[in-house]
């Protein structure tokens, strides 16, 4: 699996527009497409998704494919890595880095719950063996930053092993695509 690391604040802020966090979305689990497929699916002419690929590719998170065209004026993208990472963290010496880390942040955790949103809507469309399957909780706990630390570093091993599991599936085995989305962070509410 590969990561794109996110540590320029330009890059930080290509991918924080809505449309261009979907576009990403939808070449990494879709495979490359052109601007026109992926219009259809996002609901926006092919010329304005044209334009959000160019700046995606400029923070070299999407690149062009043109071993898949049939002719030069068709265009394919594709993603150039499986998962984006940043530390909003590492941000806070650099005010810029700062607000473009956050404001990404913002964007990512709205596509999360609009996500939520959509398969609540969705759950009695999709059956209930697959709303039975699904799960989501919270809890409070009571951590020190290090115990944190080693509460992500688990649960991100967990996904890791899954990984594995969603490798091994085609296309036509019964498997779905699933969201995995795990959070842990502090909160300041009493």
């Amino acid at each position: 699996m590969t990561v794109r690391r996110l540590d320029d604040a330009a890059h930080m802020r290509a991918l924080a527009h809505p449309t261009r966090l979907r576009i990403v979305g939808l070449l990494r689990t879709g495979g490359a497409q052109t601007a026109a497929m992926l219009g259809d699916v996002i609901d926006e002419a092919p010329g304005t998704i044209s334009y959000h690929c160019r700046r995606l590719a400029e923070a070299e998170l999407i690149e062009p494919a043109p071993d898949l065209g049939a002719d030069r004026r068709e265009r394919w993208w594709r993603a150039t890595a499986d998962r984006t990472s940043w530390d909003l963290a590492e941000a806070f010496g650099d005010p810029e880095r700062l607000v473009a880390a956050t404001e990404l942040g913002h964007t990512v955790a709205q596509a999360y719950a609009t996500e939520y949103q959509r398969f609540i809507d969705q759950a009695p469309v999709l059956g209930r063996e697959w709303v039975a399957a699904s799960t989501s909780s919270d809890q409070v706990l009571r951590l020190t930053p290090d115990e944190l630390a080693g509460l992500g570093a688990e649960l991100a091993a967990v996904l890791d092993r899954w990984t594995a599991v969603s490798d091994a599936h085609t296309a036509d085995d019964g498997a779905e695509q699933v969201i995995a989305v795990t959070q842990a962070y502090r909160t300041t509410r009493r």
